[in-house]
């Protein structure tokens, strides 16, 4: 297959390329890094991006970013950035992408265990992950040729684990073998519009 991974270059995205790379043709749009770039949260960079690329078998994407702060700290401002990146921006994914890809293709979304069991600090960041979910799970419904939709829920990562331990008081870091088998049921299993939860 020929696979656009958004995102390829972080953490958990990393390890999604290390795996499907063996079998597949893989395409890595970052922010700023390689031969084509997107802002998920422009509209119409997305669109500049498939038109760059052309067709595509599979589209996962491991970006998307949110404010993270205490409650009263939260501007309106600061919400309207996880608003933009990360839930309009993987809708836009969708909403562009489908017109990118080939019938009875795939699309991968990225969202956390914060939707389902919220900790300090992520009021912005469980509300848009919460978002993607109900998303996910009404497009599914009406999107057409054959194309499926999922997104996939982790914990806190094994390799992300020291970065952000003290915000997940008795958190099991989940394995990243574990949450890569979550994308691998996403793209190459028959699912369509469910959240993967990978949460132990």
């Amino acid at each position: 297959m020929k696979i656009l991974i958004i995102g390829g270059n972080g953490t958990i995205g990393k390890t999604v390329v290390s795996h499907f790379k063996h079998k597949n043709e893989i395409l890595i749009v970052g922010r700023t890094k390689g031969g084509v770039t997107v802002d998920i949260a422009d509209s119409i960079s997305i669109t500049s991006m498939f038109e760059k690329i052309g067709k595509v078998d599979a589209i996962i994407c491991v970006a998307g970013e949110a404010k993270w702060d205490d409650f009263n700290k939260l501007s309106e401002a600061d919400y309207y950035i996880g608003l933009k990146s990360k839930l309009m921006g993987q809708v836009n994914l969708v909403r562009i992408g489908q017109n990118y890809l080939n019938p009875n293709g795939s699309i991968t979304l990225s969202t956390g265990i914060l939707a389902d069991d919220p900790v300090v600090k992520t009021t912005s960041a469980a509300m848009v992950n919460g978002g993607i979910h109900s998303f996910v799970k009404a497009v599914a419904l009406e999107i057409e040729n054959g194309i499926r939709v999922n997104a996939v829920s982790s914990g806190m990562v094994e390799d992300a684990y020291g970065k952000y331990k003290d915000y997940f008081p008795g958190h099991n870091p989940i394995p990243m073998k574990k949450v890569v088998n979550g994308y691998v049921r996403s793209v190459n299993g028959k699912g369509n519009g469910e959240i993967i939860r990978i949460y132990d």
